[in-house]
């Protein structure tokens, strides 16, 4: 397995040196995607944003190429505007990414600075009496909460832990409770959105947006209920986080419809399967918390997890979801799935399915070497 996560990570620098090269024309943009032949951009206020500097510092870490430290600084320096950005819930993909791994690695006390002020932002989006953070402003709902919502809770802790400041922690711990109570089905699947009311806190709605149907289990969203469920265990050891993380981990890894080779349809619903889309971007987000929610469990349920995570990286590594049978231009993988409803981004790359491989592919290489040191 060393050798095949090797071979990918070699295959990753080629692809983001590529990027590199694109992204010149594009002095203050950020690669989306892939669709038709050409590249497609955001601004720094999209969501995705962070995910390309982000994927440069992961490669800088473990390659040690000045260039691509020199492109993550670059791009990750564009991203801290953002720090006052109120009308989005989604800093932690945008700030902590890539200025988090920017700190970790250089300790520019700047960058912690920003950070500190865009996790005061974010809980800004906190109302008490609703127990969570608000995600989206547009729509139909009063107070739409979405399961993506769980990839901030890590930067909160992070904001907690550096500032001494308790009050973030206590809105990631009461975000989580709220998502447990609400989000989640008997089976372990999770709801999408769930809208609340903003003055009493109550249920309004239970339903999907980018799903099949409100009814359904829209396979992106399982994997963050996965991923953030983890890493709210890791920061707190409270065990009532870690069987959500499991419930929503083996809903996908035991269902009769997940794949043989890993990649989940891009929703499990889908009265189209087996001839439904896939969904990349779902696989490597549960691939990349799979590999750490591992080291929580029991050995049996570790093997199994493990077992997932290498199907997965096997089926990646071939040419089924890269090129030459999928046109990724100077992306790394295809075959990912945005919005289907709004037949937005379908079939295609995007930054953030890359983003999760680096990371999963690199805590796999860390395992494998562990192993090798303990043989």
């Amino acid at each position: 397995m060393k050798k095949l996560v090797e071979e990918s990570l070699a295959y990753a620098i080629g692809q983001y040196e590529k990027m590199i090269e694109s992204m010149k024309a594009y002095r203050v943009r950020f690669p989306r995607s892939w669709e038709n032949g050409r590249l497609r951009t955001a601004g720094s206020w999209w969501w995705t944003a962070g995910f390309y500097p982000a994927s440069l510092w992961l490669l800088y870490e473990y390659s040690g190429e000045a260039f691509f430290r020199k492109e993550a600084r670059r791009r990750s320096n564009l991203m801290k505007i953002q720090r006052w950005n109120r009308f989005t819930h989604d800093l932690g993909f945008m700030l902590f990414l890539p200025l988090g791994a920017a700190y970790r690695i250089e300790g520019d006390p700047g960058d912690s600075l920003v950070l500190l002020g865009g996790a005061k932002t974010l809980v800004s989006r906190y109302k008490p009496e609703v127990g969570l953070i608000r995600s989206w402003d547009h729509g139909k709902w009063k107070y739409p909460v979405i399961i993506d919502n769980m990839m901030n809770l890590n930067y909160l802790f992070w904001a907690s832990e550096f500032s001494g400041n308790e009050f973030f922690r206590t809105v990631a711990t009461s975000h989580a409770d709220h998502t447990i109570k609400n989000h989640f089905r008997s089976d372990g699947s999770t709801y999408h959105v769930v809208d609340y009311d903003p003055r009493t806190g109550e249920v309004r709605s239970q339903g999907t947006c980018q799903g099949y149907s409100d009814d359904s289990v829209w396979s992106r969203g399982q994997g963050w209920a996965v991923y953030g469920f983890t890493e709210m265990y890791r920061h707190t050891k409270n065990r009532t986080y870690l069987r959500q993380a499991c419930t929503a981990a083996d809903f996908i890894v035991h269902h009769p419809d997940f794949p043989a080779d890993g990649i989940p349809y891009w929703d499990f619903n889908d009265p189209g399967i087996p001839e439904a889309y896939r969904d990349v971007s779902a696989a490597t987000i549960l691939a990349s918390g799979l590999l750490e929610l591992k080291d929580y469990v029991g050995e049996i349920e570790a093997e199994t997890y493990l077992s997932v995570v290498d199907r997965i990286l096997k089926s990646l590594s071939g040419t089924e979801y890269k090129s030459p049978k999928k046109e990724t231009g100077s992306f790394i993988l295809g075959g990912s799935v945005g919005n289907l409803p709004s037949k937005d981004e379908v079939d295609v790359p995007l930054s953030y399915a890359d983003y999760y491989y680096i990371e999963a592919l690199l805590r796999r290489l860390k395992l494998a070497e562990k192993t090798e040191k303990e043989q």
